[in-house]
């Protein structure tokens, strides 16, 4: 785990130098379509890069999943799935919530579950880190989620997929929960509204249609720092659940029936 731990760090950082340089001078004319409503930069696939070649050159036989180029297969069953910018839009409009996501999972018996999770955030210096089993830490200090509980007034954090289904999801969600009088933001960036719950700075993170890389790492803060993350009928998530619901666990039934 140690040369994962340091592998891991190391990509994220040689990769955040790379895209906070491209950052401050990004020119939002550089923006390409892939799909519908979904965009990517050259900074997205440089970032990937230097990724995946910071992994092949120590796991030269694990697997790999990455958001712009796929499935790379292995004989291991090592599972590397890597956001190399979440938060692509915010990151083109100078938004500074954006960051590099990686989790690690081993592949046992048909199921995959994720044992380490780092998530960096370059331009506010941030630096999440989640082993199984050994808690989460952010900039190597120990992480708690929060103990707000459902009466009080908790802050709820939401994004979603390209679907329309999913933002129409979301949006009825919003409204359920302004309704009851409860407080909800959309960061924009999946990885770190479940970083910021691990951190105990906000309640709650929904997300409707994710991806594995939008979530796998933030979803193994989460529960480190002690919170849940179930779909959204509160079964526990797994690596192909597309509707993620992540809480300090205190509020968490309240969201699951909001958003149902």
């Amino acid at each position: 785990m140690n040369k994962i731990k340091k592998t891991a760090i190391n990509a994220v950082k040689k990769a955040g130098k790379l895209a906070l340089r491209e950052y401050k001078n990004f020119n939002r004319e550089e923006i390409k379509t892939k799909a519908r409503h979904q965009i990517v930069t050259k900074v997205d696939l440089a970032s990937e890069k230097i990724i995946i070649n910071e992994v092949k050159k120590n796991f030269p036989t694990h697997q790999i999943l990455s958001e712009e180029t796929g499935r790379i297969s292995g004989t291991s069953n090592y599972l590397w799935i890597i956001d190399p910018i979440d938060g692509t839009t915010n990151f083109s409009m100078h938004n500074p919530l954006w960051a590099i996501s990686i989790a690690v999972a081993k592949i046992e018996n048909k199921k995959t579950e994720i044992i380490f999770g780092i998530i960096y955030a370059p331009f506010l210096d941030e630096l999440y880190v989640a082993e199984k089993g050994k808690g989460a830490k952010l900039n190597n200090k120990k992480i708690q989620i929060s103990k707000v509980k459902e009466k009080d007034i908790f802050l709820n954090a939401f994004c979603h997929g390209y679907k329309l289904s999913d933002v129409k999801k979301i949006a009825l969600y919003y409204y359920k929960q302004r309704l009851c009088g409860k407080k909800c933001f959309r960061f924009g960036a999946g990885s770190l509204e479940l970083a910021f719950v691990a951190a105990g700075r906000i309640e709650s993170a929904v997300i409707p249609g994710a991806n594995s890389w939008d979530v796998a790492a933030g979803i193994l803060l989460v529960k480190e720092a002690g919170g849940k993350a179930t779909d959204f009928i509160g079964k526990p998530w797994q690596i192909d659940s597309k509707n993620i619901a992540a809480s300090n666990g205190f509020v968490h039934k309240q969201v699951l029936k909001t958003i149902n």
